[in-house]
């Protein structure tokens, strides 16, 4: 007989005194011992009918968990036993009806969205908190989380996930958080008086669990192989032959409060009273202008056997992190009950069953339909007669019997009409089978059946009615992943405490990194080269506050999809749209190279159009092109001057020199006349000719010294020449 360690030694040494950390944290295990009893007593009703529930809906053939079990003692079916027994079918509809619910939130999940808050916020911070979330959820698997307490809460009424806290590597002391899966949501005890669905309310909060008697030495080498915690509906114990080597342990969560003075100084500063922030505000010479009491809330964890703390732990964040995902919740007489979509569909299956099994029945029990002929017709061919219903014979012979008095043969031998099936008991089934869909809120046109409707548009009506009868568990699971997001941000930046890399996800998928600095003021800091340009950012995830929002629809993917369809539709009636966004056509699509074919794509399209007015770098380039550009213009401008004075120049040159030869041709004139002139005529010529060009000469030279002077050595105007 294997050796059963039932712990009374281990026990007798605890409840003499133990150590003294056990006796320091006797007031809290007793709270604790209480809490447990109060939560199991206050669940156990509706937990037995959510268990119920969970075993109905995974019922088959082999268990026969929808057959009462006094039904099946009076058709003899009980522990095998199939003497007379009556057929006991198990036609099980509604994994098909909590599938329908389940799936469609897989293909449209919801996912929180980060925003800011106050003035101090920033919008690339929230981006990084969606991207920092988003690789969260891929390295933690938190769709397998969602998906679990998803069904559960669909089936039954309830479902769990929490938030956990993991080292980065086995050599590194940096943390990252991680949404983890709880498959038993019988095995968690959330503090009964809560009001928010989701639980972020709660005071306290269990986790139990079983782990074999190695694991335990193991973990914990010091601490008694014995535990106090009880068992509660659905929270059982193992298997008989495991359970004497395992022992049950639990994660307590609880909230310590502690009332505390909060001062504000001059300029908005606020402080706890004793913090190193009111000694540092104190020290610069500030002093208290307001003081209020406040109760100051910190999660406290311990994983405990029930007679002591085995490790224990505060928790960074403000709120418990374990997330309820709740389906249909009442409160009756000051008690709590849950259900899900199983519950009132429950009678509606029992009696498919019921209907199923006595038309089979029926049918089973009815004698075969013989074949009738007259006397003598089958002598000499009895044998291929009997063996005719297992023997596919190809021809079957009678003998003519010729006794209607007029030589006529006697009609062949025909077969009788086959035993039908009760007309009332089939409108029984297909009227129970109605009254699933109506109980569960989903109709032929959601499950995918044909029905009356004929257009596209009526046929998505009937769809989207039927999605709003079972809208709730979708928007309920939407709220818990929205209180998820808020407890992720308010943890981040007490996790990524230190400078380091972040890795960060898209909303494509698409991964990045981001630099984190906690030490640093502002939100967002920009690092410049010479010019100008934008070569780094630096984020402080703790500057600001930021809340979340949520959003519900379908995956990347399926709006890639979408997209393509919609692009493909629209380029075929505008081809001229290729010029203008055939890479974006050709990114949308999924067989291999076209990404990179779309990055060719895109070097055939105007830069215009695909140029970013957000880029830092490209904006800066821009600036630097401007500024360039009015350079030029510039320089344009004085060519443009310089030439017209050098056109000036030559052209009074050119004038210059006609009036001398025109002086030089009446010269030559003169000479020719001048033996018949007097000398005062001759010399009243040469005078006025000699005037004429002294006063062209004196209008041309100075302006032809002007232009070619510095603007700089030019004489001022009503300046002496």
């Amino acid at each position: 007989m294997a050796y059963q360690d039932t712990g009374i030694n281990e026990a007798g040494v605890i409840s003499s005194g133990g150590s003294k950390s056990d006796r320091d944290n006797g007031e809290m295990l007793a709270t604790m011992r209480t809490r447990l009893t109060m939560a199991i007593a206050a669940y156990s009703d509706s937990r037995e009918d959510e268990l119920d529930d969970l075993r109905f809906r995974a019922a088959s053939p082999d268990n026969q968990w929808q057959w009462p079990a006094d039904v099946l003692a009076t058709r003899g079916s009980v522990q095998g036993q199939t003497i007379n027994a009556r057929p006991c079918l198990t036609i099980n509809k509604l994994p098909q009806h909590v599938l329908q619910v389940t799936n469609d939130q897989r293909q449209n999940r919801p996912s929180g969205k980060v925003i800011p808050a106050d003035d101090k916020a920033d919008v690339e911070v929230a981006e990084i908190f969606n991207g920092i979330v988003r690789h969260i959820e891929y390295i933690s698997d938190a769709d397998v989380a969602y998906d679990t307490a998803c069904d559960n809460q669909v089936t039954f009424g309830e479902g769990y996930f929490r938030i956990l806290t993991k080292y980065c590597d086995d050599n590194s002391f940096d943390q990252d958080l991680r949404i983890g899966r709880i498959r038993d949501s019988f095995s968690v005890y959330m503090d009964p008086t809560i009001q928010d669905p989701c639980g972020s309310d709660a005071e306290w909060c269990f986790i139990n669990q079983e782990i074999t008697k190695d694991d335990y030495e193991r973990q914990f080498p010091n601490a008694a192989t014995l535990s106090s915690l009880q068992y509660g509906v659905g929270d059982g114990q193992l298997n008989a032959w495991i359970n004497q080597d395992t022992v049950r342990i639990a994660e307590y969560f609880y909230i310590k409060h502690e009332s505390k003075t909060l001062n504000q100084y001059h300029g908005g500063i606020t402080a706890i009273k004793g913090s190193m922030e009111a000694k540092q505000a104190e020290m610069m010479g500030l002093v208290a202008l307001k003081s209020r009491d406040v109760d100051v809330r910190q999660v406290k964890w311990c994983k405990t056997n029930g007679f002591e703390v085995l490790e224990e732990q505060d928790w960074a964040g403000k709120y418990i992190p374990v997330i309820r995902v709740i389906g249909n919740e009442f409160e009756i007489d000051g008690r709590m009950y849950v259900s899900g979509l199983v519950r009132n569909a429950k009678d509606a299956q029992r009696m498919y069953n019921y209907w199923v099994s006595q038309e089979a029945e029926m049918l089973a029990l009815a004698p075969k339909a013989p074949f009738i002929g007259y006397g003598g017709q089958f002598e000499g061919y009895e044998q291929q007669w009997k063996t005719a219903n297992i023997n596919n014979w190809p021809y079957l012979e009678v003998n003519p019997d010729v006794t209607d008095g007029q030589g006529g043969p006697l009609p062949l031998p025909a077969r009788s009409q086959p035993p039908m099936a009760s007309s009332g008991l089939l409108q029984a089934k297909a009227g129970a089978s109605d009254d699933i869909k109506s109980s569960t809120g989903q109709y032929d046109s959601s499950l995918g059946a044909t029905s009356n409707e004929r257009s596209g548009r009526a046929i998505l009506a009937r769809e989207k009615q039927s999605d709003t009868g079972t809208y709730h568990y979708v928007d309920n699971l939407a709220r818990a992943i929205r209180y998820a997001t808020r407890q992720l941000v308010d943890m981040i930046p007490k996790i990524y405490d230190t400078q380091r890399i972040a890795r960060i996800i898209g909303v494509d998928g698409e991964t990045d990194q981001a630099m984190i600095d906690p030490t640093q003021p502002m939100p967002v800091k920009k690092i410049q080269n010479e010019q100008g340009i934008v070569i780094k950012k630096i984020y402080n995830p703790g500057v600001g506050k930021y809340d979340v929002a949520v959003t519900t629809g379908p995956s990347y993917m399926t709006k890639r999809q979408e997209a393509l369809d919609a692009m493909s539709r629209l380029l075929q009636g505008n081809p001229q749209l290729w010029t203008v966004a055939g890479d974006l056509f050709v990114k949308n699509m999924d067989w291999p190279g076209a990404q990179e074919m779309a990055a060719r794509f895109a070097k055939t399209i105007d830069p215009k159009l695909l140029s970013n007015d957000d880029d830092p770098a490209l904006q800066a380039a821009q600036q630097q092109m401007q500024a360039m550009g009015k350079e030029m213009e510039q320089m344009q401008a004085m060519l443009q001057n310089v030439s017209q004075s050098m056109e000036a120049q030559t052209l009074k040159i050119k004038q210059f020199d006609s009036e001398i030869k025109a002086y030089d041709a009446e010269t030559k004139r003169i000479s020719a006349t001048q033996a018949g002139m007097s000398e005062e005529q001759i010399q009243d010529i040469a005078m006025g000719v000699v005037a004429a060009a002294m006063e062209s000469q004196s209008r041309i030279m100075p302006d032809m010294r002007e232009q070619s002077m510095p603007m700089e050595m030019m004489p001022p105007q009503g300046a002496p020449q």
